[in-house]
């Protein structure tokens, strides 16, 4: 797991066959092994025939990046029948899925970076230029050239545009301070930063860089420098300026005219009157199998909206074929898995394992930020969130909640991490009520109301609300469970449901108490995600208003105190940082902050996860790390599945 602290190839030069004829676990041999065959799906043939389409020689590029399945060559055919549960969770599932072809990729098991649409690139100057040869020849679904014009496009025209992006995106970005991007020639470019950038190849396989592909020839006609007429035409479609349009058309999740470079493309949008969308092979797809055959080999994917529990008898009835490990909520919970035993027969499937990049079950955020006075001044009492850490029973909700799965943890790496740190991980996790109640008493909330409740520096009781997304049943269980353990120490919580989408609107208005998620960045990603060990994210959610001051160099939201600015300073450098052994040692002086401020109380650790796969549904690994920088299942390259008959 060469890539754990995530450094290891930011200072030489990496060639792209290389890097796939070593792949681990069956995923890509070479950039053309075998390419001369050429196959094609029995649909698209027809077209051929009838003149509708180019031949594939064609519509492939010169050298197609050659994708070794992960059983068998497979077939060509079927629906990939999947689900929503519900349309805030549509740009997500389609993203992981359907969506993920980067400049760089994961390898299947996340070891190692390998070549994707830049079939190879070269670091340079110590990490502050990066050089990309862009695989000739693929072409977008409508047939026209990806070339380094799409990528100049999002640099110049997009993010170098401040009235369209006033904050440059962080990962393209040294000191908050876009880099600039070279075009050599049609398919050579070059990131230049001011600065050492050491984490941007690993970035680059993240979701942080889907946006840089997009379609110039297409995109250019929703954007004012070249379509004086896109702000009229943008009233007339309702939106409020031609920002708001612009963006909108780049959505490929509910724009089907935008071209793609995907394995299938949208042809009905999911909406809710419909509650079903539909995604088509990709006619102009850049990659093939071993035998030559263009990929996908699956036909269509079709999504419908449902809810958890018809999701679950779905499941079991043999309806929906691939349920891939989630990183939370979802149908693969624990209380659920003797259901799906029990269903494997009827239904025809089998679990698969997930290696989780999470490390708590439920992070608990009081927020520090929050716009109630006398709240805030509590919650920034450390005193106050020790207190309450000590109130939980842990052991408790591992075996009421988490079927004895997990052991009590805080937001701290995992132990297979190279940043793990058991000081970090398992202070003040005792279940102690004598312990909490002095911690109480210490923050200073010693005095009681008649019914036993500590009173705030506002003499009112100390009482708030802690949101939760509605489809994380385990977590609500737990916080019912935390709500009569703070009750026991004289704190009122009440637990809120709410959907995704409400959930984070509040959030990004600065509008909750306080909220619990799951403890992402806990793997190979807890340099990459930090957001739990400083304010470093808008998924920072005990301290809003800092990361917005972080992220947008102290221009907006509100200064932190001295110890979160301290921490942020370490990351600045730590991204840097080239040197592996000196950038371990900064983020180690990150996390030891983390446990002197300790912001977040951490309820329990993840042990595993799982998911669900038809039998007659091929090439799927059965272990999968699950983690959103993965992004399961994307790296697995879904465009090798295959339908069995």
């Amino acid at each position: 797991m060469g890539l754990a602290g995530g450094l290891a190839l930011t200072s030489v030069a990496v060639a792209g066959c290389d890097l796939l004829s070593t792949d681990p676990g069956g995923s890509d041999a070479g950039n053309n092994a075998g390419a001369a065959k050429g196959k094609q799906a029995p649909s698209l043939e027809k077209l051929v025939k009838a003149g509708d389409l180019p031949p594939l020689s064609s519509r492939l590029p010169k050298n197609p990046l050659v994708v070794n399945p992960i059983d068998e060559v497979g077939r060509y055919g079927g629906t990939w029948h999947s689900y929503l549960d519900g349309l805030a969770a549509v740009g997500y599932k389609f993203y992981v899925e359907l969506g993920y072809d980067p400049l760089v990729s994961w390898a299947p098991d996340w070891s190692d970076l390998i070549p994707n649409l830049a079939e190879g690139w070269e670091v340079e100057n110590g990490g502050q230029a990066y050089l990309f040869n862009l695989r000739q020849g693929v072409k977008w679904s409508d047939g026209e050239p990806f070339t380094a014009d799409d990528l100049t496009f999002m640099f110049e025209d997009v993010w170098g545009n401040k009235e369209i992006s006033p904050i440059p995106p962080e990962m393209f970005s040294t000191d908050g301070k876009l880099a600039t991007l070279e075009k050599i020639d049609d398919h050579t470019v070059r990131f230049v930063f001011g600065a050492p950038n050491a984490l941007f190849l690993r970035r680059l396989a993240t979701p942080s860089a889907n946006s840089l592909i997009t379609p110039r020839h297409y995109m250019e006609k929703f954007h004012i420098d070249y379509n004086p007429d896109t702000e009229a035409a943008a009233k007339d479609e309702g939106f409020s300026d031609w920002i708001d349009y612009f963006w909108d058309r780049n959505t490929t999740t509910s724009n089907p005219d935008r071209p793609s470079l995907n394995a299938w493309v949208l042809t009905t949008a999911v909406d809710d009157s419909s509650g079903r969308g539909v995604f088509e092979r990709n006619p102009y797809y850049w990659k093939v199998d071993p035998d030559g055959s263009q990929l996908p080999y699956i036909d269509r994917v079709t999504y419908e909206i449902m809810d958890l529990e018809v999701v679950l008898l779905r499941t079991t009835s043999g309806d929906l074929d691939f349920n891939a490990p989630a990183l939370t909520g979802g149908v693969a919970t624990l209380d659920n898995k003797p259901v799906l035993a029990r269903g494997r027969e009827k239904g025809e499937y089998e679990f698969i394992d997930g290696v989780p990049g999470s490390m708590n079950q439920g992070v608990i955020s009081l927020n520090l930020n929050t716009k109630n006075a006398a709240l805030r001044e509590v919650f920034q009492n450390r005193d106050f969130r020790i207190g309450l850490s000590y109130a939980i029973n842990r052991q408790e909700i591992v075996n009421a909640v988490y079927q004895r799965q997990g052991e009590p943890w805080q937001a701290a790496p995992r132990k297979e991490s190279e940043f793990f740190n058991e000081e970090l991980a398992k202070q003040f996790t005792d279940y102690d009520v004598d312990q909490a109640n002095s911690y109480l008493d210490r923050a200073g909330y010693s005095r009681r109301d008649g019914d036993g409740t500590r009173l705030g520096p506002d003499g009112k009781r100390i009482a708030f609300s802690l949101e939760v997304v509605t489809n994380e049943p385990n977590q609500i269980s737990a916080m019912d469970l935390v709500t009569g353990y703070w009750r026991e120490v004289g704190v009122e919580m009440q637990v809120k449901t709410e959907d995704r989408t409400l959930f984070y609107d509040r959030k990004a208005a600065n509008l909750h108490d306080a909220s619990v998620w799951t403890g992402d960045g806990g793997l190979f990603d807890a340099d990459l995600d930090p957001r739990w060990y400083f304010p470093y994210s808008g998924e920072s959610n005990y301290a809003p208003l800092w990361s917005t001051w972080y992220t947008s160099g102290g221009a907006e939201g509100e200064k932190p105190p001295a110890a979160a600015i301290e921490q942020m300073k370490l990351y600045d450098q730590f991204r840097a940082t080239v040197d592996k052994a000196e950038a371990r040692g900064l983020f180690n002086q990150i996390l030891q902050i983390a446990i002197e401020q300790f912001w977040v109380i951490g309820l329990v650790s993840v042990d595993g996860t799982y998911g669900t796969v038809r039998r007659n549904f091929r090439n799927v690994p059965r272990k999968i790390p699950a983690a959103w920088l993965y992004p399961t299942p994307g790296p697995t390259r879904p465009e090798q599945y295959f339908v069995a008959d």
